[in-house]
């Protein structure tokens, strides 16, 4: 009944849609988008468009034009189970969180899994194995990896780059007569002179809109001196859904004249990270909203700005009043528009000095030494220059060293550094079972960060500022059977389940086996579930089996799970 009813709005919302369009849309339904291309995530831009299914999974997806099946991915994170399509027009199409693949595709994955003996797999396909045309079924819609929640994660790249570009510059019919919505501004001071309605530290102020128009909320004249910069708190909005999505453009005028602008038509994996840059990410970290910065810090290398003037700040000096526009913009041509004004007012302003061990340039390698402890950062390892801060706390029994304080967690890293911890008396038996691990001081929780021990020091790679300190894991994973029970009778028909789960470095690998052969078991790691499917062409029904399964940890230790069941 729900298949019927979305075929029935699929035709309805296509009426006047141009069948004869280079691409087809993956999926006979509404595009009705949970996700747009571009939009902001946690240390990336999103890729691609998420498509909603109905909250189901299993739902057919197709081939948006002619074109042969280049690559196919397994993992337990990520796109899940994805398909990788190249077509002549130079673009290949990718379709993530996929339930299952179309059965002689799945038989083939299957088959190389088996050689391969591995689940997961990340495979490149001949050009003339898969060849597919326009609309031709090639999977089932799913909650794959890293999903939250049942959709189709669809994108367009550029072949030959592999960029992402906008899907929505192509002719897929998504229904968009929605205009961006504005929440807030943020003015920032950016010089140790510069000041916002008198204080050295940023305000963000409310906006209220009518009619696509937003000014703010207390319609007041706001004072900044010096050197500043502005940021917005915007989404944009599709018909059919109340998701909150990605913008395509932001425009900012001052006092008439453009002075930032980036439009989001494709961007490069490499760069993605950079959206740490592109954000305020110390507003993000301490309230969970994204604002959108109007300047550029000198170690953001984004390829998305179309024009800056003066990286984007504005000096404010002369004592006028300036006037600030803010233009959002989305690919049907709905804009909404911001204006507000500024006066240029100096004042006396208290600051209160901040004390730092040492001064890390954005543009050169460097490193920080202390007692204990030792950093290496690489060359641009940051988007501007970073005052570092250090500082420890005493262990406790839990750890082997000091809880070190690593700078703020506020502040992003673009690279990754090498940190070393010096760590107490460790017995030699557990040399390969110490660990950086991430501490939060206010829950308790820590968290497996990886490395390796030599010479009294464990040495591994962060990605994040925060505290770190050494700890043991010589706990072996848990397995909890939830398909077999007394280690003798299944409890399920057609498959074998287990929950398993490690409480400190990670799940690194399983391995089931079946009457002495290796089994594929599938691992969804979002949920903690391993599962055998019983295959007629790999298993002999109507005899007792004997059944293995290992979980090995990131350091080594391992649980084993035996039974012997009749099927």
């Amino acid at each position: 009944m729900v298949y019927l009813l979305l075929f029935i709005l699929f035709f309805c919302s296509c009426i006047g849609y141009a069948q004869d369009s280079a691409y087809t849309s993956p999926v006979k339904i509404p595009l009705f988008l949970s996700g747009s291309f571009a939009e902001l995530r946690s240390n990336h831009f999103h890729s691609g468009m998420d498509i909603k299914t109905g909250g189901v999974t299993g739902l057919p997806v197709y081939a948006v034009a002619d074109g042969h099946i280049s690559r196919i991915v397994v993992s337990p994170t990520g796109f899940g189970l994805a398909l990788y399509v190249d077509h002549p027009q130079g673009t290949t199409s990718v379709y993530g969180h996929l339930d299952n693949f179309r059965e002689d595709i799945g038989r083939y994955i299957k088959s190389l899994q088996y050689n391969r003996k591995s689940f997961s797999l990340d495979v490149p396909i001949p050009d003339d194995l898969f060849p597919l045309k326009k609309g031709e079924l090639i999977a089932k819609s799913g909650n794959s990896g890293s999903s939250g929640g049942p959709h189709l994660h669809f994108e367009l790249r550029d072949t030959q780059t592999e960029e992402p570009v906008n899907p929505l510059h192509y002719s897929f019919p998504v229904v968009d007569k929605t205009p961006p919505r504005l929440y807030s501004v943020m003015i920032v001071p950016l010089h140790e002179y510069a000041h916002v309605n008198y204080q050295p530290e940023k305000i963000a102020l409310p906006v209220v809109e009518n009619n696509g128009k937003y000014v703010l909320k207390n319609d007041s004249l706001i004072p900044v001196y010096g050197m500043t910069g502005f940021a917005i708190s915007t989404n944009d909005f599709f018909d059919g859904s109340n998701n909150r999505c990605g913008v395509y453009s932001i425009r900012m005028f001052w006092d008439g004249e453009l002075y930032y602008s980036f439009r989001m038509d494709r961007f490069s994996f490499d760069e993605s990270r950079y959206i740490n840059s592109h954000i305020d990410f110390e507003e993000y970290m301490q309230s969970q909203s994204r604002f959108h910065k109007a300047w550029i810090d000198p170690g953001n290398r984004l390829g998305i700005y179309d024009y800056v003037r003066n990286n984007g700040i504005v000096r404010v000096t002369d004592g006028n009043i300036h006037h600030v526009r803010f233009v959002i913009a989305d690919l049907a041509g709905n804009t909404s528009t911001l204006d507000f004004q500024v006066v240029s007012k100096v004042s006396q302003v208290e600051r209160k000095i901040k004390p730092y061990n040492k001064l890390l340039k954005y543009n050169a390698p460097g490193s920080f030494i202390a007692e204990n402890i030792r950093i290496d950062f690489p060359e641009n390892c940051f988007y501007s220059d970073v005052p570092f801060v250090w500082r420890f706390l005493p262990s406790s029994e839990k750890f082997l060293s000091d809880v070190h304080v690593v700078h703020k967690n506020t502040v992003p890293l673009h690279h990754s550094a090498r940190l070393s911890i010096q760590t107490a008396n460790v017995e030699k038996r557990l040399h390969d079972k110490v660990l950086l691990v991430r501490v939060d001081t206010l829950t308790g929780k820590i968290t497996g960060m990886g490395g390796s021990y030599a010479n009294g020091w464990v040495t591994g790679q962060i990605r994040s500022f925060g505290n770190y300190s050494v700890a043991v894991d010589s706990i072996p994973p848990r397995i909890l059977p939830l398909s077999i029970k007394d280690k003798s009778a299944l409890t399920e028909s057609s498959r074998i389940r287990f929950q398993i789960a490690d409480d400190l470095s990670g799940i690194k690998d399983f391995t089931g086996i079946i009457d002495g052969e290796w089994a594929l078991f599938e691992y969804d790691a979002k949920t903690g579930v391993l599962v055998h499917y019983f295959d007629s062409e790999r298993f002999t029904f109507g005899k007792r089996h004997s059944l293995h399964v290992t979980i090995t940890d990131n350091q080594g230790n391992a649980s084993l799970y035996e039974a012997s069941f009749w099927k």
